[in-house]
This record gives structure tokens, C-alpha cells and sequence, in this order.
């Protein structure tokens, strides 16, 4: 199995590999998206530490059912070789009807088939009101015109 575009990455490959992952994401399909990653990927989640494409699976399932209405925008922060750098911003809201944004940055490690055998995520949460959301689509992936993180200022 492999997942284009493959490392060394370029400028171009490694925007494309970024925009790939935040679609897959929010797709908020845990199966498709645990399918980027090697079956022995390790993450580092936050605190939580994750191993595999089971525990992936199982990890993003809970999210999102305490994530509901999750829309993410990555942004390639750095590439060399088979690493890649993002920071990215998601909003959501909880059970209870508070809207977050999270905001954080991600280290990714590819193999040679393009598949992420590491992903190393810090994330803080920060409260917001409906007023103050930014992202707005109604399809699972962020619409081509749609402002990324530095146009939003964020």
C-alpha cells in the first residue's frame, strides 16, 4: 500500500501531502484516515499516546463523537526529506454547545510509500462564541476559496 505524493518532498509535494491530510480529517472518517498512516504508526496525541491503525481508529472514533461539528485547516510550517511540519486551527463544539478553537502543531515522519509511520500533535483548546467561528463550509473538505490559517490571521 502507499499514499502519494512520497518523500524527499519538494515545496509543491509537501503542500499537497498537508492538503491531502486536513481532507481526510474532515471527513471525520476514522477508517480512511487511519489508512495514511504505516499499521505500526505512533502518535503522540496531546498526552494520549496512540500505536496502530486499531488504536487510530478507536482514538479517532471518540474524538469525534465528543468533537461534533469539526472543521480543520492545515498549514505547511516546514519540510526536509521525509518530515513535514504543520501547524493547523479546528473548531468544533462540545456536547453541551461550547464552541472551541484548538490550535496547534503536528511533526509527521513518512516511508518511503508515503505513509506516516510518525505523528507528534501539541494542541490547546480555546473557547469561543458562535460569533467568533471563522470556519464555514458545510462540505467535508475546506472549499479551494475558502482563507487558510495566515489569511485568517491565525
Amino acid at each position: 500500500m502507499s499514499r502519494p505524493p512520497f518523500p524527499p518532498f519538494t515545496a509543491e509535494t509537501a503542500v499537497q501531502k498537508v492538503r491531502l491530510a486536513e481532507n481526510a480529517w474532515n471527513s471525520q472518517s476514522p477508517e480512511k484516515v487511519a489508512q495514511a498512516y504505516t499499521p505500526d504508526s505512533r502518535w503522540r496525541n496531546r498526552s494520549e499516546f496512540v500505536k496502530g491503525r486499531e488504536e487510530i481508529i478507536a482514538f479517532l472514533t471518540r474524538k469525534w463523537q465528543r468533537e461534533r461539528e469539526y472543521r480543520l485547516i492545515k498549514e505547511l510550517w516546514a519540510f526536509r526529506d521525509n518530515r513535514i511540519a504543520v501547524r493547523f486551527a479546528y473548531e468544533w463544539q462540545d456536547t453541551g454547545g461550547q464552541w472551541f478553537r484548538s490550535h496547534g502543531n503536528e511533526n509527521w515522519e513518512f516511508d518511503a510509500d508515503g505513509l506516516m509511520r510518525s505523528r507528534m500533535a501539541s494542541i490547546n483548546d480555546q473557547p469561543i462564541s458562535v460569533t467568533e467561528r471563522l470556519f464555514h463550509w458545510t462540505t467535508e473538505q475546506r472549499p479551494d476559496d475558502h482563507p487558510g490559517l495566515s489569511m485568517l490571521g491565525l
